[in-house]
């Protein structure tokens, strides 16, 4: 590309005002210059299409003539292909071939990790090795350990499984493996097939293919630079292995949002994104894990993503859960905080243009629950509104100054189950009573009645209502002298 097209110093815009497009090329400029990055690209999107587009350094390869990187340049992006492994296990999860509980020897027999479950290895609970034993794996060809068990070695065991986040690249070099054994194909081919294909991620490699960054590691105290090594990691490849464009993030990045359900259901996409761990040392905490993804917590709410380095790399994927999200990669062992830009750029993105709100429309009714069950109900003396989503299921919400909020979708028994997806009452069940006449009688909700008056004598309340009802408050007299 030469140096002055758009992509290398010239942002490429897709909608965004002058304005914000100059402060976002500012905040790239200003980390490229200060971290040193031999070069760097950055993406933003949003509803799940890119939007802006730019890079930064004209050292991308060997040869400086070679012109700065643009939307189509690969890079390694390091563990965001852990996120790529996660979904290949939940489809097979979803396909009913194992269960998150499922302990790895009923699928890979003979492990030195079988008693983990997949649930543990996906959230970095295994208590396992973070890392192969030596040589360190990221610089050495696959060779260096040409069977999962060389990887794991003769002592994977750290912790107690379930006790603490303890990140685990060879965790995700067990997936890799469970994926090929259920799919009978390479973690690579059933990435390929599953995945890159179906997405039109065409630029989404195990290997490099050109154009693409060469990896360096950048002098402290000189402005030189030392070419790095990138090796086929072999079994390790579903830890770190993919090479891939800013153009190919944010497709991938409308996925973990949860734009699209092209490759998995929103459901589970969502089930990714439920924290299961926090890194244990941070108070309160502000780097967390999903099943397979990274849980990043901010003022304005929990990102999710991740974040990649490999010798002679850094990359950073974040967006907002069906929000904007933001891609930073760079040609740097380290020193470029591409993490902290990709979630800078989302935020001024979101400050200066914020989204709107989706319009308004009225939903179809056919269908749907009765709107009899709509408006007020009391659990005890605690009032509830009970309201229809436009998806058909039901919003439980509390109209005092504390109560319990949760959303439920249509159960598989039809009309009058509901079942939780948040809150305290996720996966609870929420059964419509009626009365033979089809009048509402009651809502059942994991053992707790709700009714259309406060304590209703007339509803199944659970210990029965006192006899005499309610009453005013006993005085013991007027106060007074």
């Amino acid at each position: 590309m030469p140096p002055d097209s758009p992509g290398s110093e010239l942002g490429q815009s897709g909608g965004l005002l002058p304005a914000t497009e100059r402060l976002l090329l500012r905040r790239v400029a200003a980390e490229q210059a200060g971290g040193r990055a031999p070069s760097l690209v950055a993406a933003v999107a949003r509803d799940g299409r890119p939007v802006w587009t730019a890079g930064r350094g004209r050292a991308v390869g060997l040869d400086p003539a070679d012109g700065g990187a643009g939307a189509d340049t690969q890079y390694r992006i390091g563990s965001i292909t852990k996120t790529f492994t996660a979904v290949l296990v939940m489809r097979l999860r979803d396909e009913g071939r194992l269960a998150l509980g499922d302990p790895l020897d009923r699928h890979l027999p003979g492990t030195a990790v079988g008693d983990r479950t997949v649930a543990q290895l996906l959230s970095h609970l295994g208590g396992i090795a973070a890392e192969t034993p030596p040589p360190w794996w990221e610089r050495v060809a696959g060779q260096a350990h040409p069977t999962l068990a060389d990887a794991l070695g003769p002592d994977p065991d750290r912790f107690r499984p379930g006790r603490r986040h303890h990140y685990s690249n060879v965790g995700f070099a067990v997936l890799g493996e469970l994926v090929a054994r259920l799919r009978a194909m390479s973690w690579a081919q059933a990435l390929h097939r599953e995945l890159l294909a179906p997405l039109g991620m065409s630029r989404t490699t195990a290997l490099p293919a050109a154009p693409h960054a060469h990896g360096f590691a950048v002098h402290p105290h000189a402005d030189v630079l030392l070419p790095e090594p990138a090796h086929d990691a072999g079994v390790l490849a579903p830890a770190g292995q993919l090479w891939s464009t800013t153009a190919d993030l944010v497709r991938w990045s409308a996925v973990l949002a949860g734009h699209t359900d092209a490759v998995l259901s929103a459901d589970t996409l969502a089930e990714m994104r439920e924290p299961a761990a926090v890194e244990p040392d941070s108070g309160e905490w502000r780097l967390g894990a999903g099943l397979g993804v990274q849980l990043l917590r901010e003022p304005g709410g929990v990102l999710v993503g991740h974040g990649g380095s490999m010798p002679g790399f850094v990359a950073a994927l974040w967006a907002r859960p069906a929000g904007t999200a933001a891609v930073a990669m760079a040609n740097a062992t380290s020193g470029v905080a591409v993490g902290d830009l990709a979630v800078g750029l989302i935020d001024a993105v979101d400050t200066a243009e914020p989204p709107l709100p989706a319009e308004w429309v009225p939903a179809p009714v056919a269908g749907r629950e009765p709107l009899d069950v709509t408006g007020v109900w009391y659990w005890g003396p605690a009032p509830y509104t009970l309201s229809l989503r436009p998806d058909g299921g039901l919003l439980l919400a509390p109209l005092g100054r504390s109560g319990r909020r949760s959303r439920f979708r249509p159960g598989p028994a039809g009309r009058g189950t509901f079942l939780g997806v948040d809150g305290y009452f996720a996966g609870e069940t929420l059964m419509v009573r009626r009365q033979s006449d089809g009048g509402l009688r009651h809502l059942e909700l994991a053992s707790f009645v709700f009714t259309r008056s406060p304590y209703d004598p007339a509803g199944p309340v659970p210990g029965g209502v006192d006899a005499d009802g309610w009453r005013p408050t006993p005085t013991g007299g007027s106060g007074q002298d």
